[in-house]
């Protein structure tokens, strides 16, 4: 009796199950989870989608625009900055230095016209005082002068001559000597000699220093005139650039810009293009799959469930044969009971692979009938609701909603770690809504996300066949979990959709 249990198998948890049936049965079981042939939006396609060559991208010429306009920036503001220190350079050495060396010119002159105003005293003798009482009006005067003198030749103009200092320089020289020796006859008799020197030869230097100094002032105002004309020239200049480069600035990002939209249509057409492509692609790999499962579905009820049929029927019949109460009978029996659990199980299967009642009574029925056996298998309690006036839903699109609550509940069970789930079917006026609900640990990220399987983006595909619309997130803002909802209009169900 062991030896019978042994050679077939026997599962000490379950009963009898075959040893053959767990390695032929199980590997074909699972492919209604593993035979998912979609693929995430954000991996390379295959040739089937188009030319694999890789595309130009506008990257390149973007950094080249880039550079040359960093280049064109760095140009110009070298370009304004020489200027700007080229102005500066101007208005400290030349228009700064004239001012003030005008001012200083400005002060000699003024002494020079005190000294005149002091010479024509002494020489109108309305005052009865002698030659020599003027000089310590002209002693402040020479000391006033030597310290704009000295002044003057600290900030005088870069384009003043050496030649010019030294004759300006010379001429005071000069005409203090001649005021010495004159003072010097006035402290004598020589009272008229005196008066002579001073109208002879101090006055006559006096008016010289006086022409020198004007001539220096007329040279600063002209040299003011002309920086002026230079200053205007420069301020004309940096002007001109900048609206040279602001013009040239905007004719870059206006090519820029037009490069970038033509580049960016191209990709999204290209993208386009793809995505039409694999939309076409996606509907044949779903076709394909479901013919496979259909065609898996039928052989395991067809074939193998007529010859488990007829070994049940051979073994019951020889079964008969064996003498009432020997041990052939006993272990026939039990391989009879094995073969009719195997048949049993094959019928289920065939069902999870395909449920013919998608074909013949549409999308409510099988899922009044698949739901409690997910119960059962998995061990998870669902609540099932419906609502609203039901329509039928056939074909194509029964298949692609009863895929899409299949991989719900099929996630609801190995990664939520819930005990419970809440399907809702809703047949509204102009659309079906299906809700699949659970509270567990939530939606992962999307990285571990595509790790474990593209479930969901098969989920997707499928609801973008059917002209649908599907969401993913939380039952609501303030509970962990995840809740499914699939949105579709009712003129869709009507239709092939594939």
């Amino acid at each position: 009796m062991n030896n019978t249990a042994n050679r077939f198998g026997r599962d000490p948890n379950n009963g009898h199950v075959p040893a053959m049936g767990r390695s032929v049965l199980w590997p074909i079981k699972s492919l209604v989870h593993r035979l998912t042939p979609l693929y995430p939006r954000d991996v390379p396609r295959s040739p089937a989608l188009g030319s694999t060559a890789p595309h130009r991208t506008p990257t390149s010429g973007l950094f080249l625009g880039l550079i040359i306009t960093l280049a064109a920036v760095v140009t110009y503001s070298a370009y304004i900055t020489r200027q700007i220190s080229g102005l500066r350079e101007l208005q400290n050495n030349l228009v700064d230095r004239n001012r003030k060396d005008s001012l200083q010119l400005l002060r000699i002159q003024n002494d020079l016209n005190s000294l005149a105003l002091a010479m024509r005293d002494m020489l109108d003798n309305d005052e009865p005082y002698p030659l020599t009482a003027w000089s310590a009006q002209f002693q402040r005067v020479r000391a006033d002068l030597d310290d704009a003198l000295r002044r003057e030749q600290r900030v005088a103009p870069v384009n003043r001559t050496a030649e010019q200092e030294r004759y300006l320089e010379d001429s005071v020289a000069q005409f203090w000597d001649a005021a010495d020796r004159t003072f010097a006859l006035a402290n004598g008799p020589n009272q008229a000699e005196a008066r002579t020197q001073i109208r002879i030869s101090l006055r006559a230097r006096q008016e010289a220093l006086s022409t020198a100094v004007s001539r220096l002032l007329v040279q600063n105002n002209e040299s003011e005139e002309q920086a002026a004309l230079r200053i205007g020239r420069i301020y004309y200049r940096v002007q001109r650039q900048v609206y040279l480069f602001l013009t040239a600035t905007l004719i870059a990002i206006l090519f820029t810009s037009l490069y970038l939209i033509r580049s960016n249509r191209r990709l999204f057409a290209q993208l386009a293009t793809l995505s039409e492509q694999r939309s076409e692609l996606a509907q044949k790999l779903i076709a394909t799959q479901e013919s496979t499962l259909r065609h898996i579905s039928r052989e395991l009820h067809d074939e193998f469930g007529q010859i488990l049929t007829a070994v049940g029927a051979m073994l019951t019949r020889a079964g008969k044969h064996a003498p009432e109460g020997s041990p052939l009978r006993a272990e026939l029996r039990e391989v009879c009971e094995i073969t009719q659990t195997t048949l049993d199980k094959v019928r289920s299967l065939s069902q999870a692979l395909h449920p013919v009642m998608l074909e013949e009574t549409g999308l409510e029925s099988t899922l009044d009938w698949y739901l409690p056996v997910v119960e059962r298998q998995a061990g998870l309690h669902v609540f099932y609701e419906k609502s609203g006036e039901s329509f039928s839903v056939k074909g194509d699109a029964a298949i692609h909603v009863y895929r899409i609550v299949q991989e719900a509940l099929n996630n609801v069970t190995r990664h939520s770690g819930a005990s419970e789930a809440w399907v809702r079917l809703r047949f509204l006026p102009d659309t079906l809504t299906m809700e699949v609900e659970d509270h567990g640990k939530g939606l992962e990220a999307p990285a571990t996300m595509q790790e474990k399987g593209i479930g969901l983006v098969a989920m997707r595909e499928r609801a973008e066949l059917l002209g649908g619309n599907i969401e993913f997130g939380p039952p609501t803002q303030d509970r962990s979990g995840t809740l499914v909802r699939l949105k579709v209009p009712r003129e869709m169900l009507n239709s092939d959709a594939e």
